[in-house]
């Protein structure tokens, strides 16, 4: 057992006794599912849009994800006044990239809110990590057009420039600060056939992050967590709508134990 994987289940424990609040601003396809997800992990979501709440919101959340999968001007009003509300709470604050480098608005947004309150996490698919940083790149819709490890060194350059962490999802996912790099290997590929398992990972990273404020480790340890719950379901079930079911039980039921055991994060 890694030193980071026993750090994971000592988290997942505080998350447990605390249900840290992570309010989401993500989109219209994944709200029930993402508080699902919350719920099962033993977190509490919020999720709100309306600019004029979102002092309110922020001063009873514990984190917070940004997600720009369905934009309009009045969420991303509310996106930059709750993210700039966040930091200077200090709270911590994901921004998942939904699509950025498919459109003008999805980039252009993503770098707004960076240059706005950079966020303590980004995370993304290759292809939207890549569009983020100097060398550019675009996406195919919401899904990565490059692999990881075309992404992993543009990761570092982003992260260091801005000072923050970046986390690279897919086949592996890396997750870096420039400095120090882990690498997460789990999962399934029935991933993949169930929309917004991505945005997923964005709230169970800040529910992480609400309650462990390294968050190179904590983004690890979440990324390990919902990769093992992937492959608990895919253990029973080989189709994608009971699977995404499963990967919910999976959550509700790992234990701190179970994640000591299995999760699989290295030094990269």
């Amino acid at each position: 057992m890694s030193q980071y994987a026993r750090f994971a289940g000592e988290m997942l424990a505080r998350i447990r006794a605390s249900r840290p609040v992570v309010h989401s601003i993500t989109n219209y396809v994944v709200m029930n599912s993402t508080a699902n997800v919350l719920l099962a992990m033993g977190a509490s979501p919020i999720m709100a849009h309306a600019p004029e709440e979102m002092k309110d919101i922020a001063a009873i959340s514990n984190a917070l994800v940004v997600n720009i999968g369905t934009l309009s001007k009045t969420w991303i009003e509310a996106m930059h006044i709750a993210s700039r509300v966040a930091k200077i709470a200090g709270k911590p604050f994901v921004l998942d990239p939904v699509g950025s480098g498919a459109t003008s608005l999805r980039t252009d947004t993503a770098r707004g809110i960076i240059n706005s309150a950079i966020p303590t996490v980004i995370r993304g698919n290759a292809s939207e990590i890549l569009s983020l940083s100097p060398a550019g790149g675009a996406t195919r819709g919401v899904d990565s057009m490059h692999t990881w490890d075309q992404a992993a060194g543009a990761a570092r350059e982003l992260a260091v420039s801005l000072g923050t962490v970046v986390a690279v999802t897919g086949e592996k996912d890396v997750v870096t600060s420039g400095s120090k790099t882990l690498v997460v290997t789990g999962g399934h590929p029935l991933l993949g056939y169930v929309t917004g398992t991505g945005c997923a990972a964005s709230v169970v990273i800040a529910a992480f992050l609400a309650v462990e404020q390294d968050a190179v480790a904590a983004t690890a340890a979440a990324l390990a967590f919902f990769g093992l719950a992937g492959e608990r379901a895919a253990a029973e079930t080989s189709v994608p709508g009971t699977f995404w079911i499963k990967v919910l039980d999976a959550l509700y039921s790992i234990t701190s134990g179970d994640l000591d055991a299995s999760a699989r994060i290295t030094e990269g």
